[in-house]
């Protein structure tokens, strides 16, 4: 068996170099560590950039939704700004205040027992005759409170016609009773069922091959095809209601906007896996508030614009740069919303390396230092939450600008200290590019730090939207927006959504009258005796 001989290197001579030649080397050599350090250190901070990241991604994936941070409460003395802000409300007249706080009190009290407005039926359970025997007398005491259920049930309503003969000289003539109309016209369903069936898929997010299921179980199967034609139909009997909400909307001084990604299989020019968007505006006079959707295929500046017509107050958005269009060419107010800011640093918390039980000697991180004077602003806000808006302004000018400006002066501070692409440095890029709109709300007392209620709005349709997954044309998605719009709106004017679009549906096949359509609106609704 023949052995490899073992082959060395051989070193080599520098005995023969010149003192030049040798600085030379020894140059050559420092240049080459110093570039492999370097090629190093970009390398782990590449390598810290894929962990923060990943970090992240395992968090939103399977950690808790909560934003609420482990050393949120340390990072600032929260009794002595509620001291300062308990200071500024004390100048204000009790009378005033008082009224105030006691409104929103009374509309945050634990409701006890059952609702009022539910039927009641009482049942007696009594005692036998030869129990009762020789009673002097007998009486009942209410011992329980039982919730009941009445399954729903499918009925077949047959419609019979009255029609009354005449003689006359011509022949006979037939008189027939008036027929109640319909929004569809020719349609089987009735207006209960129609309600039932929007109410369900926009309001309990069922999507209708589920629902169809559930009807099937009850005597007879619809089919989806046939409920997808009657919301698409309906679309244009509601055309008019969505208009006059859109033209009342726009009439207020405050709009906040929103919009997020809705996948529509059939769109002319666009693939089925492109994204298109549904965007949402909620806003109008105090009085008549209202949620309004729209679908548009593309997310461009000209959709904010044309949605937004007509309306010269403040408007209330993200970052996303296609709002800066209609604020230029309609003289709009911008604000920016501090629950997007804030989001970017919690997402950079969440990317840091794990101090799971060490949170006690653990450091807080810059994000979580960040964190913690947005938690500032928002601890105001909840403070003045029941007083009125000029006392919302006062106290925002004498507490939170200067809140503001410590931000700020901290943010730029650590821009240039954090390495460039981590997340915490988007988190302060992001909130210095759009530091004037996100401080802008301080010159307001009728507006809010965020965007929440958009958002809240949205997110209905976003929990739909993983239970029917898309739309199929534009028409369904155009469909869609309405019936949310509805929906979202009577919740805004605090109408349980079934019941209005029932009272819809019932009614709006008459409604040929510009008053009659304006009676049908969310705050114009006949109030239950």
């Amino acid at each position: 068996m023949k052995i490899a001989s073992k082959s060395y290197s051989k070193k080599p001579d520098y005995s023969q170099l010149s003192q030049a030649e040798l600085v030379s080397l020894l140059l050559q050599k420092d240049a080459s560590l110093a570039q492999r350090d370097a090629d190093i250190k970009q390398r782990d901070a590449y390598i810290e950039r894929l962990e923060e990241i990943i970090r992240l991604q395992k968090v939103q994936r399977f950690a808790a939704k909560s934003e609420k941070q482990p050393f949120q409460i340390t990072l600032f003395d929260e009794a002595e700004l509620e001291s300062a802000i308990d200071d500024l409300i004390d100048e204000i007249p009790e009378d005033s205040l008082s009224q105030e706080l006691a409104q929103t009190k009374k509309t945050r009290q634990r409701q006890r027992g059952f609702s009022t407005s539910l039927n009641r039926i009482r049942r007696e359970i009594s005692l036998s005759d030869d129990d009762k025997a020789g009673a002097t007398k007998t009486f009942f005491t209410k011992v329980k409170e039982e919730l009941e259920f009445i399954p729903a049930q499918l009925n077949v309503i047959e419609i019979w016609q009255e029609k009354a003969v005449f003689e006359s000289p011509t022949g006979e003539h037939v008189i027939a009773a008036k027929r109640p109309t319909h929004p569809l016209g020719k349609c089987i369903a009735t207006t209960s069922l129609l309600a039932y069936i929007i109410t369900s898929k926009y309001t309990d997010g069922l999507p209708l091959y589920r629902l169809d299921g559930m009807l099937a179980r009850l005597g007879h199967e619809i089919g989806r095809n046939n409920m997808a034609n009657w919301i698409i139909r309906l679309n244009d009997v509601f055309k008019p209601l969505i208009n006059l909400m859109r033209e009342q909307q726009n009439l207020g001084r405050y709009i906040q906007a929103d919009e997020t990604r809705i996948q529509v299989l059939k769109e002319t020019g666009k693939t089925a896996q492109s994204d298109k968007w549904m965007w949402v505006t909620r806003g109008g006079p105090p009085d008549k508030p209202s949620v309004l959707f729209d679908y548009d295929p593309t997310r461009a500046g000209h959709v904010p614009t044309r949605l937004l017509e007509g309306f010269s107050g403040v408007l209330q958005v993200d970052g996303y740069s296609g709002y800066g269009k209609v604020c230029r060419e309609l003289d709009i107010t911008r604000i920016g919303c501090w629950d997007h800011a804030r989001r970017k640093f919690v997402e950079a918390a969440r990317g840091v390396t794990s101090q799971k039980g060490k949170s006690n000697k653990a450091k807080p991180s810059k994000a979580d230092v960040g964190i913690g004077k947005i938690r500032k602003l928002y601890a105001i806000e909840s403070k003045i939450e029941g007083l009125s808006e000029s006392e919302k302004y006062t106290v925002r000018q004498e507490l939170a600008l200067p809140v503001l400006q410590d931000f700020k002066a901290w943010l730029e501070t650590n821009h240039p200290k954090v390495p460039k692409d981590s997340l915490i440095f988007k988190a302060i890029q992001y909130t210095l590019n759009q530091w004037e709109s996100l401080v802008a709300y301080c010159d307001h007392g009728f507006v809010h730090i965020s965007n929440a209620l958009a958002e809240n709005a949205i997110r209905p349709f976003a929990v739909g939207r993983r239970n029917w997954l898309f739309a199929d044309s534009s028409r369904g998605a155009n469909a869609s927006a309405t019936c949310y719009s509805l929906i979202e709106t009577a919740k805004a004017n605090g109408l349980e959504p079934s019941s209005y679009i029932h009272y819809l549906l019932d009614h709006i096949a008459d409604a040929d009258t510009l008053e009659k359509i304006e009676a049908l609106l969310p705050w114009n609704m006949p109030k239950a005796s």
